[in-house]
């Protein structure tokens, strides 16, 4: 091989390797922007969990909703935030709640109901609230614990 074909064919290797590069950290700075995004994502989803568990805690608390609700509410947010937070003993309620009352019809499936049927699911339904009540506001209370040490209180 002539020594002008080689430096040729050097040269259009170090072009390549220097493309490549220049493609390569492209991709790793997109790479980065995406797992910001995604993390300003998840916290924003979270600080709008946290404060939705304080809206339902409190309300749970002064009786403005209904353990039923509040607890499935409390539940709910809780599994978007991590969802090994309902394993713990003050949660723990929470997934009890649900486990019990999934069954029951909400909404319009709820209207669909005939009188008698709305009766029985009322009275299952207030069966578990005065059963779980204090373990449920216990769980309120310490939604607001949880969320007063936020993040600390994840671990």
């Amino acid at each position: 091989m002539n020594t002008p074909l080689a430096i040729g064919l050097a040269a259009l290797a170090l072009l390549i390797i220097a493309g490549l590069s220049g493609y390569a950290w492209s991709l790793w700075r997109e790479v980065k922007r995406r797992e910001a995004f995604r993390a300003e994502e998840v916290r924003r989803a979270h600080e709008q969990c946290l404060e939705g568990l304080d809206a339902v805690a409190r309300a749970m608390l002064s009786e403005q909703v209904d353990i039923t609700e509040g607890a499935l509410r409390c539940k709910v947010m809780l599994d978007i935030i991590d969802p090994r937070l309902v394993e713990r003993d003050a949660f723990r309620v929470f997934a009890e709640v649900h486990a019990r009352t999934s069954h029951l019809h909400t909404h319009s499936a709820r209207q669909a109901l005939s009188p008698r049927e709305r009766f029985r699911e009322d009275k299952q339904r207030l069966a578990v609230e005065d059963e779980l009540k204090p373990s449920a506001l216990a769980g309120a209370r310490a939604v607001l614990e949880f969320k007063a040490r936020w993040p600390e209180g994840l671990h």
